[in-house]
C-alpha cells in the first residue's frame, strides 16, 4: 500500500508517542520495520518534503537503442519495406551493430511500419479432400520416443492403415531414420499391396 507524505508523518508521530515498543506498534499497523526506518531516516534528514514519493527516473533506459541507430534502422526499413523485423535485425547486425528482432519490431510498430503478412491464412478442413475408402490405400508412419532409465532413448516405429486405423507393423528402434521406417514394414506386408 502506498502512503502519502502526510500519512507517513502521522505514522512516525504515532510510533514516537506510543508506549509500546516500535516493533509491536508497527506490527499492529501492518508496516514492515525496514519501511518505517526508511521513512524515519528520510524525515530526519529532509523533513516533511523528504517523505514524498520520488518521481521515477525519466532518464535513458539501459537497453534503449541510441537515436542514431534508431534513425538508421528506420531509414533501412523505409528503403527495404519488403523485409520483416527479423530480416531487418539480421541485416543490420551483419552491418556491424547488434540489434534484437524485438527491438526492431517495437521501433517499426511505433512508426506504423508493420505490414500484414503477404500470405493467405488457410482454415483447416474438417476432413481430407480425398479420404481413403478401403484398406491398404494409404499407410501412415510415426515415431514415439521413450526413455528407459538406465538404458537411454528408444523409438517406437509404427505403420498404420489410414482406413482401418489398424497397426500393420511396429518395431522398437534406437534411432529415427528412414531406414528404421522401411525396416518396420515386413516384406510379407509389402506383397499385399
Amino acid at each position: 500500500m502506498r502512503y502519502r507524505a502526510s500519512e507517513k508523518r502521522e505514522i512516525i508521530d504515532l510510533v514516537e508517542r506510543s508506549s509500546l515498543p516500535v516493533r509491536r506498534t508497527l506490527g499492529q499497523l501492518g508496516i514492515p520495520k525496514s519501511t518505517f526506518y526508511g521513512w524515519y531516516e528520510r524525515y530526519r534528514e529532509g523533513g516533511d518534503e523528504a517523505l514524498a514519493d520520488a518521481r521515477p527516473n525519466g532518464g535513458r533506459v539501459w537497453n534503449q537503442l541510441p537515436e542514431k541507430i534508431r534513425e538508421s534502422l528506420l531509414a533501412l526499413a523505409l528503403e527495404r519495406p519488403e523485409l520483416s523485423a527479423r530480416e531487418l535485425a539480421v541485416l543490420y547486425t551483419e552491418r556491424g551493430y547488434f540489434v534484437s528482432e524485438f527491438s526492431v519490431y517495437r521501433l517499426l510498430k511505433a512508426h506504423d511500419l508493420i505490414t500484414s503478412p503477404a500470405f493467405i491464412l488457410m482454415k483447416a478442413a474438417d476432413k481430407f479432400q480425398q479420404p481413403t475408402t478401403a484398406i491398404n490405400q494409404l499407410w501412415q508412419t510415426d515415431f514415439t520416443y521413450l526413455k528407459v532409465i538406465g538404458w537411454g532413448w528408444f523409438y517406437l516405429s509404427t505403420v498404420l492403415d489410414d482406413y482401418s486405423r489398424y497397426i500393420l507393423a511396429w518395431k522398437l528402434c534406437d534411432g529415427m531414420t528412414a531406414r528404421d521406417v522401411s525396416d518396420t514394414i515386413p516384406p510379407s506386408e509389402l506383397a499385399v499391396v
